[in-house]
């Protein structure tokens, strides 16, 4: 019973962040997507990133994290959509600073959904 409630939670997180991503490129004009199925899958590359090399990053660079009072985990988080972009075809952003601001839109939204695009 309990895999059965952790994989409808994982679905959920991926419909919601699919939702998000949707959204969000709406909003930004620096990033493509080229079809509502990338965006979906976008959302589950960035579950995955987010569970398996994103903590990696966080700690490798925790130094400059605590020197810069936490805004280095916004660089971390661009450099994360930057990753996805390169895995994913249909998925396209036009720099880092459109990664960063990616990065912002999709948290505020996924806050508004109480979403967090990591599946814990």
């Amino acid at each position: 019973m309990a895999k059965q409630d952790k994989a409808s939670s994982f679905l959920v997180k991926i419909i919601l962040g699919g939702i998000s991503v949707l959204i969000a490129e709406f909003f930004l004009s620096g990033i493509h997507i080229d079809s509502w199925v990338t965006g979906f899958l976008l959302a589950a590359i960035l579950i995955l990133i987010n569970l398996t090399i994103k903590p990696l990053m966080i700690v490798l660079t925790l130094p400059l994290t605590l020197m810069t009072f936490g805004l280095f985990l916004l660089v971390i988080n661009a450099l994360v959509i930057l990753l996805a972009d390169k895995i994913i075809p249909g998925f396209q952003v036009d720099g880092f600073w459109w990664a960063l601001l990616f990065a912002i839109v999709l948290s505020i939204i996924n806050s508004l959904f109480g979403n967090n695009l990591n599946s814990n």
